[in-house]
């Protein structure tokens, strides 16, 4: 195991227990507005510090971007973490059992290793830049499909950019007809792990920020898939809008929610 993964790994695994027994008592958890539809926890906090705490006690001179504390400048500019301490706080804060610990790095700007861990299941999803993805150590594929019929896609609501509602909801339209079904489960980095491990066929959402996206992009790409914005093309960081899922199945699902996509979306 690439030595770097290996402390993520044992990071995640920290800020997850964390998370775990506070998930089990919900009277120790503080509440607070960052602002619309936007909300972060007291255990968010907790859990991104020991991450940080974790990765920097390794490697001093690597830089961070996390969600809550932002950028931390290292004096290594080619090495960048990339944490969401808890993905899926609004679930987390509600008592649904479905949220995750994102960790990824990039080294010269390219994705290079990977972890998302669900501390409620204790799975562990991991890739390394050319060594494929697996969980719980065991090797994971996208499903081959060929064609959006017969599917089971995830996706995510556009809470918060309203204004894209209708196209979204004519994108969810399009795809829905054609497809055995559609989860929305509220954790963008879980539903691209599980486009990586198989158990959904594939993603989309809008609006997304780096850190909900960047580790599952390299387990979907590790574990044969394919990673684009609305238009196919790389700019799915900058824009948050992304498509993820098998080389024939991306390009059906691209051909599909083309003619919903609003002047914005194609930048």
């Amino acid at each position: 195991m690439h030595p770097m993964l290996n402390i993520a790994i044992r990071a995640a695994r920290s800020a997850g227990s964390v998370i775990a027994r506070a998930f089990e008592n919900t009277d120790k958890v503080s509440v607070e507005s960052k602002g619309s539809n936007d909300i972060v926890t007291n255990i968010d906090l907790e859990a991104e510090q020991i991450i940080i705490d974790t990765l920097l006690k390794s490697y001093p001179e690597h830089s961070i971007v996390s969600e809550e504390r932002g950028v931390i400048e290292g004096t290594n500019p080619d090495y960048q973490w990339i944490i969401d301490p808890l993905d899926g706080t609004s679930n987390f804060v509600k008592g649904i059992p479905h949220f995750a610990v994102s960790i990824a790095l990039k080294v010269k700007g390219k994705l290079d290793q990977a972890v998302i861990y669900d501390p409620i299941r204790g799975e562990l999803f991991t890739a390394s830049r050319g060594n494929g993805a697996q969980l719980n150590s065991l090797r994971v594929r996208v499903q081959a499909h060929k064609e959006v019929a017969g599917t089971i896609l995830a996706t995510g609501f556009p809470f918060k950019q309203k204004a894209s509602t209708d196209a979204y909801l004519e994108m969810f339209k399009t795809l829905f007809l054609k497809t055995a079904d559609i989860r929305r489960a509220g954790c963008a980095s879980l539903d691209l792990a599980y486009v990586a491990a198989g158990r959904v066929d594939g993603f989309w959402e809008l609006g997304l920020k780096p850190w909900d996206t960047a580790a599952g992009e390299l387990m979907v790409i590790e574990a044969g898939g394919l990673v684009t914005d609305l238009m196919g093309g790389h700019n799915h960081s900058k824009s948050g809008n992304i498509v993820a899922g098998s080389p024939r199945l991306l390009k059906e699902i691209l051909t599909d929610i083309r003619p919903h996509l609003t002047p914005a979306m194609k930048l």
